[in-house]
């Protein structure tokens, strides 16, 4: 069976938290759309919480710490990516913007995204289109044309099983499957000082002797 690596990306800031609900869900439909494919899934989770600090100190000194640097190739090599934030002063939250930040700007570039948020009211949904899909345009990536917006009102007493929320996060899954299905991002993506012969070959069969 084909296997396609998902990079999960949840911005939430407690736990648990709607944002990683909604992650969860866009996750679950993903892998079983690429199931009905034939094609096996890796998901890897990423709360960027746990990271928070590492973030912070990788945009003042330059350079990731070790776990960061684990967590950005896990992004950056994947064939697909699922991307949510919990949307605050009508944008994605600070957290969510500087991880992406230390990305190199061109480690994206080709990748399939389905991008989702959370808030507290419906009037915060048009986030996803004014500020989350331009920046994710900006480095490149192929958005699915549907985002997922869920406000709290969309949790909960029930909400939850409303056809409304259900059904933008099946047609964002199947996007995002189709786009997947198709990708060898993680095939391809390789240690970028790896070299590409040994050396006699790189000089051209010069040697010392």
């Amino acid at each position: 069976m084909t296997t396609r690596k998902i990079a999960v990306v949840s911005a939430g800031l407690s736990q648990p938290s709607s944002t990683r609900l909604l992650t969860d869900r866009l996750a679950e439909a993903t892998v079983r759309r690429l199931h009905e494919q034939g094609i096996e899934t890796e998901v890897k989770v990423i709360e960027l919480r746990d990271v928070a600090v590492d973030v912070t100190k990788n945009l003042l000194a330059g350079f990731p710490s070790p776990a960061l640097a684990d967590v950005i190739e896990t992004v950056t090599g994947a064939d697909g990516l699922i991307a949510v934030s919990p949307i605050f002063t009508t944008s994605y939250s600070g957290m969510f913007k500087s991880f992406f930040d230390v990305i190199d700007p061109t480690a994206l570039e080709g990748m399939p995204i389905a991008l989702g948020a959370t808030g507290g009211t419906e009037r915060h949904s048009l986030a996803l289109e004014y500020a989350m899909r331009p920046m994710f345009t900006y480095l490149h990536g192929v958005v699915v044309p549907t985002s997922v917006y869920a406000a709290s009102a969309d949790w909960g007493s029930g909400a939850d099983t409303v056809k409304a929320l259900p059904d933008r996060i099946e047609r964002a899954a199947g996007e995002l499957a189709a786009l997947v299905a198709a990708s060898d991002r993680s095939e391809l993506v390789k240690d970028p000082f790896a070299l590409d012969g040994d050396f006699a070959t790189m000089l051209g069969g010069f040697s010392a002797d």
